[in-house]
Order: C-alpha cells, then sequence, then structure tokens
C-alpha cells in the first residue's frame, strides 16, 4: 500500500489576498446541519464511534488502525477563528492520537495534545494527521493563521503548527516547527499563514501539506526542515478573477514514486474545480493528475494503484454570491489507472481522512465536526476493472 504507511525499517471574511489556512478553517466551522438531513452511507459499517472531531487516519504496518482527533479544546486561553474573528475558538489539551481496536473500542496512544475549538466544540486547531515509517508515527497539528498567535495560548500551546514523533509507547518529540517555516520563508507571499494538514512519512523525510502557506516543506528526520515546493495559482474564477488558491490539504506517495497533493481550493469551493497534483520526488515539476473534483481534503493509494479522493463537501455553483450558503455531503471517489473517477460513497458529513485496510476496504473519518460522535466507516471495495 502507498498511502500513509511506510514499512520501510530506517530510521526515522476574505480578502483577495493568501488567507488559505482560513479556507480549511471555515469548511470544518461552517454549520451545515440543516442542509444535511442524514447521512445516507449506503455498504459502508461504523467500526468506531464517539472520537472528538476525528481528522487523519492510517494503518501501522502490523495492521493497527490509528485515527487522529483534534480534540473539542477546552476553557481557553481564546484567540480570534480565522473565518469569523468576532468568534472565538478557545484552548484545551483535548487532543489525542487514538488507535481503534478491532472491537471498535478506542485506545487513546497520545492524550492531552493541544486543541482549538469554537463555542460549539468544532475543532479549528489541533491534530490534524498521521502517516507512519516502520512502527513510528509522525503526526501534524494545524493552527491556522500567524503562529504568533501560539505565544498567548500557554500549556501545550506551543505544539500548534508542529510535526511531532510518536513512538509506539505513546511517547513524543517535536521534530519540526514548520509554522515556524512559513513565518521565516513566506515562500508564497501575502500574510503569514500556516495550518499544517496532510502528512507522508517517506525514508528519512516527512512532506507536510501546509494548507496556509500554499506549500509542501520537506521535514529530515534529524535537522531543519526547509521549503519544498509551491504550489501555484489556480485560474481565476468569481469574485477573484486574478487566481484563486490552492490550499493544499493532502499528500501521499503513488506507485511510481512521484508525490500526489489533493487540494481543497479557496472560497467559494466552486463544485469541480479542484485537482490531483503530481509532484516529481524532487519537488522540481508539478503537474495536474486529475482534476473535476471537489474540495479534497485527503487521498490515498490501494494495492492496486487506484487513487482514492476524499471530498468534503458537494461544493458550489455560480453565480457568485451562489444562491445557497451550503456546500453539500461529502463524497468518496476512486479513479482506477486509465479510468475517470466514480463515486464510491455519497453522503458523508464532514468526513476528513481515509485509509486504505489490509484487508482492501476503504476506512473514512465521518462527522470530522462532532466533539463526542465523531466515526469511523468500512467500505468494502472491489478491486479495479
Amino acid at each position: 500500500m502507498r498511502q500513509k504507511t511506510r514499512t520501510d525499517t530506517q530510521g526515522p471574511g476574505f480578502a483577495n489576498h493568501r488567507n488559505t489556512g482560513r479556507y480549511v478553517s471555515l469548511l470544518f466551522g461552517l454549520a451545515l446541519a440543516p442542509l444535511i438531513a442524514s447521512a445516507d452511507v449506503g455498504g459502508a459499517t461504523t467500526v468506531a464511534t464517539g472520537l472528538a472531531n476525528p481528522r487523519g487516519i492510517a494503518f501501522a504496518p502490523n495492521g493497527a488502525l490509528y485515527v487522529a482527533e483534534a480534540g473539542k479544546g477546552g476553557p481557553g486561553p481564546c484567540i480570534p477563528s480565522p473565518p469569523n474573528p468576532t468568534v472565538k475558538r478557545c484552548y484545551g489539551e483535548t487532543g489525542a492520537l487514538t488507535q481503534i481496536l478491532p472491537d471498535g473500542a478506542l485506545k487513546r496512544i497520545v492524550t492531552g495534545l493541544p486543541s482549538l475549538a469554537l463555542p460549539d466544540g468544532t475543532a479549528e486547531g489541533g491534530i490534524a494527521d498521521v502517516s507512519f515509517f516502520g512502527m513510528t508515527a509522525f503526526v501534524t497539528l494545524g493552527i491556522g493563521g500567524d503562529p504568533a498567535a501560539r505565544a498567548g495560548l500557554g500549556g501545550k500551546g506551543h505544539l500548534l503548527g508542529k510535526l511531532l514523533r510518536v513512538t509506539p509507547a505513546g511517547k513524543y518529540q517535536v521534530v519540526s516547527d514548520v509554522a515556524a517555516l512559513e513565518a521565516r520563508l513566506n515562500p508564497a507571499g501575502g500574510n503569514v499563514d500556516s495550518n499544517p494538514q496532510g502528512a507522508f512519512a517517506l525514508p528519512g523525510r516527512t512532506i507536510v501539506a501546509d494548507a496556509g502557506a500554499n506549500a509542501l516543506f520537506l521535514v529530515p528526520a534529524y535537522g531543519r526542515g526547509r521549503l519544498f515546493t509551491v504550489l501555484p495559482k489556480l485560474p481565476g474564477l468569481p469574485p477573484f478573477p486574478a487566481g484563486r488558491e490552492p490550499v493544499p490539504t493532502s499528500v501521499v506517495e503513488g506507485p511510481d514514486g512521484a508525490l500526489y497533493v489533493g487540494q481543497l481550493t479557496s472560497f467559494p469551493f466552486w463544485a469541480g474545480t479542484a485537482s490531483v497534483l503530481r509532484i516529481s520526488s524532487d519537488g522540481g515539476s508539478i503537474e495536474t493528475y486529475a482534476s473535476g473534483f471537489t474540495a479534497i481534503v485527503d487521498l490515498a493509494f490501494d494495492a492496486g494503484g487506484a487513487l482514492y479522493v476524499l471530498e468534503i463537501a458537494r461544493g458550489q455553483s455560480a453565480p457568485f454570491p451562489p444562491p445557497n450558503p451550503g456546500l453539500g455531503a461529502g463524497r468518496l471517489k476512486r479513479k482506477c489507472p486509465g479510468a475517470d473517477p466514480t463515486v464510491l460513497l455519497d453522503g458523508l458529513t464532514y468526513a476528513a481522512g481515509v485509509a486504505i485496510g489490509p484487508d482492501g476496504a476503504a476506512y473514512v473519518t465521518n462527522f470530522g465536526t462532532s466533539p463526542t460522535n465523531g466515526e469511523v466507516l468500512r467500505l468494502p471495495v472491489a478491486p479495479c476493472p
């Protein structure tokens, strides 16, 4: 499987300017319950529930399933929410890296990770993704915005925006301050804005997709991180005719050794305008691998080379402003080699992560904005024709 697990044993309000970390927060922060009466997840079964804002998901080489729980914030201190500065997101140490046991029980391997959440418990900062290299887990912690905001949080707030290395016993250490890289380099220009999301661990390095920076950063096993590549702006559409932000949310290695990156795109999340990019292993070339997607939040490859694309929303249609403020339900799609993408699962509610299990089934985190009722779904899938 070439998704978020490596079995190698080597050691380890919107202005028209860059403000992309806010777009991820916007999608997770909008209240869409009235628009999604129920989730039709036909063919899928629930294998775990009771998760707090579940986001990224990955299998360890031993077959164990892990989920990043962004947590539900806490009593504070509080800082402004990027999508709406009049609303506060408050700090608490409620995030966790959690193992899903075969009977669906939750075994929290790491607890007390920093979390930022809205008054309703929707997380807008905290652990976002997990990727394995051997049995060592690498996890990102998103923040969304200028990392200078960490200074007023206290506690473990300084961990937000960083990449951590986690042992099987649950001990962790900071590998790199990804948000500080954005603050120092600001490779895409504009406002300083960092929101580390997807990660993929490789021999001697981890590639991190920073949705705020519009860039990928390379973090070596030991030593200082550096810029890997900056994603190009997307063609303009109303109300931003000069160009839209790509907003990278996910990164995986493909069967050809190249990296594949999913784009959320920027507000207003026009339907069918997101794509998956193929980036050479050295970051030197970028091309479009597949297009026509909407609001991509995660990617995974299966053993046969099929690409799974998770969309968090159905997207909106022109003209601007859209006639309906809602974004609709999410979907899991699959692109078999040489074929067009097809929908495998529809009616998802703030799905945030996808992984392919040793059994060949697709596992998806659902209800990713629920502080108490997040879940993991399992969908059996037949091999590509």
